[in-house]
């Protein structure tokens, strides 16, 4: 087992713990999360929905799965995925981020499992998971092949794991580095390193490495009119999310 160390980059911690309490401003430093938030809910919950047979329109459609996201941050996709009913661990390397996501819980009422801790240590502690959301994560560890690899002893046969990233190209650079970093200021500066980027061949690529087995991909596309995100087929040129089984 890979210790905690391999897959965390204390610079790229640094930088979110920085911010943890803008979490929930939707004005803030994480303005873009707030605004592509309905969007990955939608192909999240979609996919849970389908892999494991779940009617939505059902009060707790996603009760009695046990759901980690890692890379929790203040619980934007922990809130959600706990109000469908889901059993819910939240982890995160940046440990000013769970107070922010603990009293935010608490203050919606609801019950969440907020954890400071790492993919590889939750590995070694025999955790295990119907799901794994491992959403905007991978571009920030060093390295990714171990990072997933953990992320897969974290299903149990059969789990079902999502995870989401940023193309790396000349449009990537333009989009989400230039214009929401120093045109936009959305963030702040040098939150993302294009190289760190991974292109959908090499996150197929290093799944499949990592025993998973990708199933579906579609790309995140904004829309600077109404100022709103969908999901694409085809273009999958800047932000994009993949699905993976771990086979049964």
């Amino acid at each position: 087992m890979q210790t905690a160390q391999s897959t965390i980059d204390p610079t790229e911690v640094a930088k979110f713990e920085a911010m943890a309490a803008e979490w929930w401003d939707p004005n803030g430093k994480f303005k873009p999360l707030h605004m592509l938030n309905p969007c990955r809910l939608d192909y999240i919950t979609t996919q849970i929905a389908a892999e494991f047979d779940r009617d939505l329109t059902g009060e707790a459609p996603f009760q009695g799965l046990r759901l980690l996201d890692i890379g929790c941050g203040g619980g934007l996709l922990s809130e959600p995925m706990a109000r469908l009913g889901a059993d819910v661990v939240g982890a995160d390397a940046a440990p000013r981020n769970i107070p922010v996501a603990q009293v935010h819980a608490a203050q919606s009422g609801l019950d969440i499992d907020y954890r400071h801790t790492t993919a590889e240590d939750l590995a070694a502690a025999g955790e295990r998971f119907d799901a794994v959301l491992n959403m905007e994560v991978v571009e920030h560890v060093p390295d990714p092949l171990a990072y997933l690899t953990a992320c897969h002893a974290l299903l149990r046969p059969g789990g079902l794991h999502i995870c989401s990233t940023i193309n790396r190209n000349p449009k990537s650079f333009a989009m989400a580095i230039v214009g929401a970093e120093y045109v936009m200021r959305w963030l702040p500066k040098g939150t993302h390193e294009w190289s760190k980027f991974i292109t959908p061949d090499e996150l197929i690529a290093l799944l499949g490495q990592a025993g998973l087995d990708p199933v579906d991909r579609k790309g995140f596309l904004f829309n600077p009119v109404t100022w709103q995100w969908r999901l694409s087929d085809r273009d999958l040129s800047v932000n994009y999310v993949t699905t993976s089984l771990r086979p049964a």
